[in-house]
């Protein structure tokens, strides 16, 4: 079959040669106020640029003359293998990047062999998400609500859907200040004002599929007021503790995980709970800026939470050399957030395929050059993080 132009969408999607060049592709596709909610973070965004550059500081010690014809990729995660250590977290309002939205991200996640993970403020239902990829492995992300019975109702549809991981997010007791969203006056469905007008010459292809396909709104929570801070702090419980993850703990049978963790002695007090896992997180930068940096933090963390307990990264992971380094540093795998929703803005479900495709390339490669014959050969002695 002849490939397409070099100038269409399709083409430039298959031809990046990095996440970096997805998000410059989606920047041209989707409206200013669509991308920066991706992009950005709270207050002054240190905590992201911090997340990032944390991966800049990584230092690799390669082993030299060992065989490194073959790097198996897989990996054991609560259970079950997956074809690489990898995650595709759970992102807000994902049909506001892509019509396709949470569907194709979890079709994708299937074929590439790694967990999906749907958040409760999501714009697909849990049933919509399993009738789209009946053999991925679909996890679940709880916020805890005031309304205690809405919160075992959500968890009862997670488990009807088939859905056997919780992830508990518990940095989000209030909503961050997001300055890029608040200067936009972002609204979920984004609000065509005068401003959006001009988006909407400027992003048509963006626009046409946002008119034309299903109606944009939450899957799982009710209402969609203009002021999204207001929706998280009118739903979200701020006096959530120990105790109501206990309550969860009784009230969902599968694996659970919690999301948010940025300090060792609270990933201690979890792992004697006997939670399944701790993803060491500061929300990609989007609640209190200024936060600690996940990867700096992840060894403590790792040596807390002890051998019972696995441990997860989220946070400035763009790269496969990024997961290698988070690997070699005790994480038994990484979320992924922003990255794949850079490919779901510049190029729909083959934006997704082309990021997954992309970590899988270099990861591989990244394996060969360590000298570590596969992710189960990484260890600390390979990697360090530099002072500057």
């Amino acid at each position: 079959m002849p490939r397409g132009p070099r100038w269409s969408r399709a083409a430039r999607v298959a031809a990046a040669a990095d996440v970096a060049d997805l998000r410059r592709l989606a920047a041209r596709r989707a409206p200013r106020m669509v991308f920066d909610y991706v992009d950005g973070a709270a207050e002054s965004e240190l905590s992201l640029a911090r997340s990032v550059a944390a991966f800049e500081r990584v230092e690799f010690a390669p082993r030299v003359l060992r065989d490194v014809s073959d790097a198996p990729t897989s990996v054991g995660i609560l259970g079950r293998r997956v074809s690489m250590p990898v995650v595709l977290g759970p992102t807000g309002f994902t049909r506001m990047m892509h019509r396709s939205g949470e569907r194709a991200v979890a079709r994708a996640a299937q074929r590439a062999g790694v967990p999906y993970t749907l958040s409760t403020m999501g714009t697909t239902t849990a049933a919509g998400v399993a009738a789209a990829a009946p053999d991925g492995w679909n996890w679940f992300q709880l916020y805890v609500v005031r309304d205690r019975a809405r919160t075992l109702e959500t968890l009862a549809m997670a488990s009807e859907a088939g859905m056997d991981v919780l992830v508990v997010t518990v940095d989000v007791p209030v909503a961050g200040a997001r300055l890029r969203d608040v200067r936009h006056g972002l609204t979920v469905p984004p609000t065509l004002r005068w401003r959006g007008v001009l988006e909407a010459v400027r992003h048509p292809a963006w626009w046409f599929d946002f008119l034309t396909g299903e109606p944009l709104g939450f899957a799982t929570v009710d209402g969609a007021p203009e002021d999204l801070a207001g929706l998280t702090n009118l739903m979200f419980d701020p006096s959530v503790t120990f105790a109501d993850l206990e309550w969860i703990r009784s009230a969902w049978q599968g694996r659970l995980l919690v999301k948010g963790v940025q300090r060792a002695d609270d990933a201690k007090e979890l792992a004697a709970l006997g939670v399944d896992g701790v993803v060491v997180s500061n929300h990609g930068g989007r609640q209190l800026d200024r936060s600690a940096t996940p990867l700096e933090l992840l060894p403590a963390v790792v040596a807390a939470a002890g051998d019972r307990t696995e441990v997860f990264l989220d946070g400035g992971v763009r790269s496969g050399a990024d997961v290698a380094a988070a690997v070699a540093l005790g994480a038994r795998a990484c979320f992924v957030g922003r990255a794949y929703l850079y490919g779901l803005m510049a190029g729909g479900e083959a934006g997704v395929d082309r990021v997954l495709a992309l970590l899988r390339a270099e990861l591989v490669r990244t394996l060969q050059l360590l000298g570590a014959g596969g992710v189960e050969g990484l260890g600390p002695d390979l990697v360090r993080l530099r002072d500057r």
